[in-house]
């Protein structure tokens, strides 16, 4: 029997200290966000049909 998961609870702790320290960018990983965007939309499509098949 399949679990199904309808809420999901994220905590985090954020160090005062470190919380105004960026980040040179060396090790950010680059992204485009058009592409990014693209990607969520087809995520979300493919999941609605798939719920609307069952």
């Amino acid at each position: 029997m399949p679990v199904e998961i309808r809420e999901l609870i994220i905590r985090a702790v954020v160090d005062p200290q470190k919380a105004g320290e960026r980040s040179s960018g060396a090790n950010a990983p680059t992204f485009d966000r058009d592409a990014l965007v693209q990607a969520c939309v087809d995520e979300t499509l493919r999941i609605l049909r798939r719920e609307k098949e069952r």
